[in-house]
């Protein structure tokens, strides 16, 4: 691998445009906390040229106008499969997360202004309020979001914001059409212009899972007492969730960079995306207790007691944010590639990725398997993009139309 020249900056070269790593069947989100064994070996795809990048790489790609078609949702799609595709919202500023209500109602964060936003059919949405600490600035702001597995008891929203001093995790309750009662449940994840991670996600074990980025400090990643650079585990009060392989310690996984994209298959196996600096952004398995490389490493270097990815792709054609399990198969959303990765799930490994939406809708910040089934897309062309009339759009595409 090459090594930094300066900065940790590493050297523009030509390098190889897939590494796909089959690998034993782990289960990622088990209460024992003890490390799975990683046995990986990579296969190469054909060769491309990598482009050096920045965090959360600005767009040089040129984009089509194409449009899904536009029709009415649902109010309440349960678990009927919707088979057209629709423009859910558009007009949106600097969108950022998507979630969904226990009665199929979307939700979406807008990082900038710091509100969270119900989605209605072809509309801006309507506002719920802004979420009260919010100091956007670069990369941070309101930022993930995440639906109590107990909503319907208590009526409690998570969010992941940039305040003055930190990122932070709240609890909101939403009350009819608006946001009250917030608490910081977890608080001291360093913050900065770049590298906030921000991801939310209840696991199939019932806890919250929180993905920070490394602030640009590349230390945080391997400092098991710094919450930065890491996969967090907390209860819904932001205690360390039973298990974790630390102790009492909210950290699951450490050693990365910038993870901004969580999602679990059905047979309990987690995945995320990874930021990568100059060469490769990363698709991995997760499992409890592991070190992830970074800043040891970017991409797969066969080191014992590293993580290598599942799949690793040159900056210039991913910077993956949120992913997304459905139909055997992980999605990426990316952001500087401008495209919706597909990666299939095969045995105990996964398959070729295929690049599917080139160029199609600009950045893609966000993807989620809705209660209609269908991949809900959310754009970031508003944000370092090439925004088109109507950005940001939120999108929600059968798998079948997917291509």
């Amino acid at each position: 691998m090459t090594q930094p020249t300066s900065a940790g900056r590493r050297p523009v070269r030509t390098c190889w445009a897939f590494l796909v790593a089959p690998l034993l069947m782990v289960a990622a989100c088990t209460t024992s906390g003890g490390p799975a064994s990683d046995a990986a070996t990579a296969t190469s795809g054909g060769p491309s040229d990598a482009a050096t990048a920045t965090s959360e790489q600005p767009s040089t790609g040129t984009a089509t106008s194409e449009r899904a078609s536009t029709t009415s949702l649902p109010s309440t799609p349960g678990t009927t499969s919707v088979t057209t595709s629709s423009t859910v919202a558009t007009g949106l500023e600097v969108p950022w997360a998507i979630a969904f209500l226990p009665d199929g109602t979307a939700l979406a964060t807008l990082r900038d202004r710091g509100e969270v936003v119900r989605l209605t059919g072809g509309q801006a949405g309507r506002s719920l309020g802004r979420v009260p600490g919010v100091t956007p600035g670069g990369e941070g702001g309101l930022l993930g979001l995440a639906v109590s597995p107990t909503f319907a008891r208590d009526h409690h929203l998570f969010v992941y914001l940039t305040a003055a001093g930190d990122n932070r995790v709240l609890r909101v309750t939403l009350d009819g059409d608006r946001l009250t009662d917030s608490r910081a449940i977890l608080t001291g994840i360093p913050k900065a212009g770049r590298h906030n991670g921000g991801r939310l996600a209840f696991g199939p074990d019932g806890y919250l899972y929180v993905t920070t980025g490394d602030a640009g400090e590349t230390a945080h990643a391997q400092d098991r007492g710094s919450l930065g650079g890491k996969i967090l585990r907390v209860t819904q009060e932001g205690r360390p969730a039973p298990g974790n392989p630390f102790g009492d310690s909210p950290v699951w996984t450490y050693g990365h960079r910038n993870v901004q994209g969580i999602a679990w298959a059905p047979d309990g196996r987690m995945y995320a995306s990874e930021f990568g600096q100059d060469t490769w952004d990363e698709l991995n398995l997760i499992q409890p207790g592991r070190n992830y490389g970074w800043p040891t490493v970017e991409g797969r270097a066969g080191r014992v007691g590293l993580v290598d990815p599942l799949v690793q792709w040159p900056t210039s054609e991913a910077s993956p944010s949120g992913v997304a399990v459905a139909g055997g198969a992980v999605y990426l959303a990316a952001l500087r590639g401008e495209s919706l990765w597909r990666v299939p799930l095969q045995g105990n490994g996964v398959g070729r990725p295929e690049r599917l939406l080139h160029g199609r809708y600009g950045r893609l910040r966000d993807v989620v398997l809705g209660p209609d089934h269908r991949l809900w897309l959310l754009t970031s062309n508003t944000f370092r993009g090439d925004p088109r009339p109507g950005d940001d759009h939120v999108l929600a595409l059968p798998l079948s139309a997917v291509r």
